[in-house]
């Protein structure tokens, strides 16, 4: 089993960029999940989940230097995110994870935190 620790050094910045490239080129066009990102700054928002998940999984801290501490439940909180929301995001991220052709034990270690980290953040049950 791969560990946290290990998945920055197995898939590096070139598989967390095609995972998240392919997960927000879904985003725009998704009735639930595009309305919450505003149109001029899904390039900044690809940045922002790349470096967080770069950070988060061994790699260099550049979310924590540019942006502090995730709170990604404070940051969230401004977002209606219901069940809806959490299934439709893992259904992207999901699909991304497919794209992006990582290592299956990667994949399989990264769905099982995005599932886990959506649910977290619901903070809604409407």
């Amino acid at each position: 089993m791969v560990s946290d620790a290990e998945i920055y050094a197995r898939i590096g910045e070139d598989g967390f960029a095609r995972l998240v490239a392919a997960f927000y080129a879904q985003v725009p066009q998704d009735d639930i999940l595009g309305p919450m990102y505003p149109a001029g700054d899904m390039a900044g928002a690809e940045e922002r989940l790349r470096d967080f998940l770069v950070g988060r999984f061994g790699g260099p801290p550049r979310y924590e230097e540019s942006r502090g501490h995730p709170r990604l439940r404070m940051r969230h909180h401004p977002y209606k995110l219901d069940q809806a929301a959490r299934d439709r995001w893992v259904q992207l991220m999901d699909h991304a994870l497919e794209q992006a052709a990582l290592p299956a034990d990667v994949t399989q270690f990264l769905r099982e935190f995005f599932h886990g980290t959506a649910t977290f953040l619901m903070n809604s049950r409407a």
